[in-house]
């Protein structure tokens, strides 16, 4: 069975059930850590279908990793990346950064920021391997939050 990725495509309604199985089982584990429930588990991801910000990656079993993408403005938002726990290490992570930069750049921003929790260190480091710069610190609904921007050439 091949195994290699589909290319990120915006996701239909139908995919919602599977949506949510990613988002929980990629968040889950921080819950512990941040004594807490990561903001991710608690958005509406049928409204970002609807509205044609969520992007899925599939793989031979199925949805294998989302992408929530946000125009705001004079940058794009990259609102949430997750990847299933049985797909992690595989390069997926990676190339749905790749896809939230050049859909920035093709929609014509200059910047993608994103935000994540102090307790996911994990996450900053890769971001600061990817060229995103540290801008703030901030709470927001009751969340320790990282805020981080990439210019875009």
């Amino acid at each position: 069975m091949n195994d290699s990725p589909h290319a990120p495509a915006l996701a239909v309604a139908s995919d919602l059930a599977e949506i949510e199985a990613v988002v929980d089982a990629a968040y889950r584990p921080y819950v512990a850590r941040m004594g807490q429930t990561p903001g991710p588990m608690h958005d509406d991801y049928a409204a970002h279908v609807a509205a044609g910000r969520l992007r899925i990656l599939r793989d031979a079993h199925g949805v294998a990793g989302l992408l929530v993408l946000i125009p705001e403005g004079t940058h794009m938002l990259l609102d949430n990346v997750a990847i299933a726990p049985r797909a992690q290490g595989r390069g997926y992570g990676r190339l749905l950064l790749d896809c939230a930069e050049a859909e920035a750049r093709r929609q014509g921003f200059a910047a993608i920021r994103l935000y994540t929790h102090v307790s996911m260190v994990e996450n900053v480091a890769i971001y600061t391997k990817r060229g995103y710069d540290e801008t703030h610190r901030a709470e927001e609904n009751g969340l320790q939050r990282i805020y981080m921007e990439k210019p875009l050439d």
